[in-house]
């Protein structure tokens, strides 16, 4: 008798279970249904080495796989948000165009090893760099501020905007570029314009450097502003 009650109590179980699996197993969704994110993974790296090919050093990238199931796709379309760096740790979006639409953000890491600008000895304000003052060391660039300056010769005669330690990357942001035009000196004026080009004289009215905007005033006494240029040019567009 106690055998005949565990056999059936056990075929009541097994009919309960059946039961319950059948009302678990149709939600979900079959495998062929949802994204392979490795697939995902895949076309965001692609367009990162795409992205990254220009830059110096060597490039390693990893992309982190989506942390949800997504539907299947057939067209991947990859992007950069607006504000994303293009080395160190940054986003990557990768959108499905079809047949359904859905939009995911991975985190990325890019590693660019290359060799960086940094001061042999501390240097004070206002100093011009030269070769003694400089030396290069390697490292991941991606780790470093973006504008970290790579190529020492870049930096032949530009100044220092305050004091640099001994060791520190050189930014472009804690340089000034040496001056194309100089206060007091006679300048030489580009007058440009829809279908015209004049050149002139002037007296420059401040230092600048290439590419900053300077006053320089005519031998009629008028004050035109300008872009400088190397060589004591100004440029003026009308």
């Amino acid at each position: 008798m106690v055998f005949k009650r565990i056999r059936a109590l056990a075929g009541r179980l097994g009919a309960g279970l059946a039961f319950v699996a059948g009302l678990v197993l149709p939600a979900v969704a079959p495998a062929a249904d949802r994204q392979d994110p490795a697939a995902i993974q895949a076309h965001a790296e692609q367009f990162l080495k795409k992205q990254t090919a220009g830059l110096p050093g060597k490039v390693t990238i990893q992309v982190a796989a989506p942390r949800a199931a997504l539907p299947a796709c057939s067209a991947f379309d990859a992007f950069q948000p607006t504000g994303s760096r293009s080395m160190g740790k940054t986003t990557i979006g990768v959108r499905c165009l079809a047949p359904s639409r859905w939009t995911v953000y991975l985190a990325a890491q890019i590693r660019v090893m290359g060799s960086y600008v940094v001061t042999r000895e501390p240097l004070p304000a206002n100093h011009i760099l030269s070769a003694a003052d400089l030396t290069l060391r390697d490292g991941d660039l991606g780790s470093l501020p973006a504008d970290v300056v790579t190529h020492a010769d870049d930096l032949k005669g530009y100044r220092t905007v305050a004091g640099v330690a001994a060791g520190a990357p050189l930014r472009n942001a804690l340089l000034r570029a040496p001056l194309a035009v100089q206060q007091g000196q006679s300048t030489r004026l580009v007058l440009n314009g829809p279908g015209f080009s004049i050149q002139s004289e002037g007296q420059a009215l401040a230092n600048a450097s290439r590419g900053d905007r300077v006053r320089v005033k005519t031998p009629s006494g008028e004050v035109v502003s300008g872009v400088a240029q190397d060589g004591q040019r100004v440029v003026v567009a009308f």
